[in-house]
This record gives C-alpha cells, structure tokens and sequence, in this order.
C-alpha cells in the first residue's frame, strides 16, 4: 500500500488568486481558505501517455522470457527498427559467409583449388579457385545472377546435394525476413498520427444532461471502415472485502446501448457520455474529481480503407470543468 501510495500519491497543493485575479500565487500567512483552489503540483507518471504509449514493463518473469521464442515472428516485428535492421543484415551475411564456406569445403576436400587450371580436369564448380571465388559463385546462384562463367558441374553428387540445401534454405530465410520486414513497414501506426483527438475532455450540460464530451476527427480523405470507439476510467479503488486494486478498469459508456459508438468519421464527431446513475463520476463533485487520481483513456479501433488494415488508436485526455 505505501509503496502504491508513493507512485500515485498526492498531486496538487493548496495556493491562493490573487485579488486581482491576475494568476495564482501561495497561499500565504492570513489568507483564508475561501481562496484556495487545487492546482496540478507535478506531473507524475502516467498509465498511458499522450500519444498512447502504455507505461508498462514486465518483471520477474523468471523463465517465461522463453516464450518471447517460440512466438519469434511476432517477437522480430515487435522490435525496434534498428534492431530490426541488425538482425536483417547479420542473418544474410552469416548464412551467405556459411553457405560460402561449405562451397569452399566441398572444393578443398576435391582438390579442386590445385587442379582448377588443369586442361582436362572436370572441378564440382568450374572457376573456383579460392574462398572469394566460392563467394562470389554463391552470391550468383542465390540472387539468380548468373553470369555464366561459374557453374556447377554433374560431377559432383555433393555439390548437387549442397545446391538443393541452399535453394531450400535461401527461400526460408527469405519468406522470414522479407515478411518480417514487410509486415513491419506495412503497419498502420502512423496511420494514427492523422487521426486527432482532442487535448481536453470538458464536463457540461448538454440537451439537459450533464454530460462528459471530447472530439475526434480524421484528417485524411480515406475513411475508416468499421470505426468503433470505446472510453475506459483508470482509476485505483478499495473493495468492500478490503482488496486494494491499483488500476480498475471502468467503461465509460459513449453510446454501445444506442449504437452512437459505431462512428462514420467524415468529420470531427463530439463523442459525448452522460453522467447519470450509471456512470463512475455520478458520485463525484467537482472538488473530489480535482484531487482524485484517475485517467481517461480513449480507443479508437477501424479498418485503414487504402491498406484493408486494421488499426487501434489510445488516446490519454485531461478532464476540464
């Protein structure tokens, strides 16, 4: 508990306006205390940032680390980009330097590099004379180059079989990281940065209702297919059985019993969510809302129409009064 209290722990401090209305200043010795009012004091760490970013790290996973391994597809694309590129180069170049090598191997067991330039003398590869030769033969077969003057030889049954390892071979590690490399530029998150969210979340009386508003909008001209939209409190909160849950996840509902949430997003939409008996900030006053700990976060969900991709967007808002 102290240890949570510390991470969330208290916000604001007490200052003071000024007469003139002009800012806020400390509340100083005398002043009384229907001038205070609560003003952020730090900002402390969020559960999601402003651009949507989960402030999450796992730990003490011990041995699940393991299972990061047998999803290794989904691991790479998870990755950053440079480790992304890292990983892209270093798997070409040790399998290229391999397959070279065991090319080489194959000539050095036959004699070939000694007898390569006898007259009548049939080498595995013609015109291999050295491990850059070998290379260079490989290099021309895997990328299906060609040129003609190196050449397997059917002389050569382990050569053959070698040829047909490194075709097998060539076309895994090709479907692997092509795809990886594919999947990762076709990913629509920066689709996300031209779909805008409103800085503030205001609480104010619509057709009667006090109601929770923001506004999302789409700045391309291609739609989204399929848009849905879902809103979540974080907050922490004690239950009757005295278990403390740091972050409890409530719903905020912004029209799934209407349908308001399935959104047609040609325009900035105002996504609204009444407070009424059947809200989380029903039992609040606009004192308790300032010095209580949560944080609203948005989802946006949809299909990119250019791509057919699907694409989830959070979204932190402050709440204004």
């Amino acid at each position: 508990m102290s240890a949570l209290r510390r991470k969330f722990g208290d916000d604001y401090q007490v200052v003071t306006t000024s007469s003139s209305g002009s800012g806020l200043q400390p509340q100083g010795p005398g002043q009384g205390p229907q001038q205070q009012q609560l003003v952020p004091k730090k900002k402390r760490q969020r559960f999601v940032d402003k651009n949507g970013r989960c402030n999450v790290q796992h730990g003490n996973l011990g041995s699940e680390t393991s299972r990061y391994l047998s999803d290794l597809f989904t691991t790479l694309v998870d990755l950053k980009w440079r480790w992304n590129l890292f990983i892209f180069i270093l798997t070409y170049t040790v399998a290229w330097l391999f397959m070279a090598s065991m090319w080489w191997v194959i000539a050095y067991t036959r004699g070939d590099l000694n007898k390569a330039h006898v007259g009548n003398y049939t080498p595995c590869v013609a015109n291999v004379y050295n491990f850059p030769s070998a290379f260079l033969f490989f290099i021309e077969t895997e990328a299906t180059i060609g040129y003609g003057y190196r050449y397997i030889t059917d002389k050569c049954p382990e050569g053959i079989i070698l040829f047909l390892f490194q075709s097998i071979l060539g076309s895994i590690v090709d479907a692997f990281l092509i795809g990886c490399m594919f999947i990762k530029m076709s990913q629509p998150k920066k689709r996300a940065e031209t779909l805008m969210f409103s800085e503030h979340a205001v609480i104010s009386m619509r057709d009667g209702k006090l109601t929770l508003m923001f506004r999302v909008g789409n700045l391309r001209n291609s739609h989204m297919v399929s848009a849905q939209i879902r809103c979540k409190l974080l907050k922490s909160r004690q239950t009757p059985e005295g278990e403390f849950l740091p972050l409890d996840q409530l719903e905020l509902d912004v029209g799934f019993s209407t349908g308001a949430d399935q959104l047609f997003l040609v325009s900035p939409l105002t996504i609204c969510h009444v407070i009424d008996a059947k809200s989380p900030f029903y039992d609040l006053s606009q004192r308790s809302m300032q010095t209580e700990q949560f944080e609203i976060v948005v989802i946006l969900e949809g299909i990119v129409e250019t791509t057919d991709a699907g694409i989830d967007v959070s979204k932190e808002l402050k709440l204004t009064y």
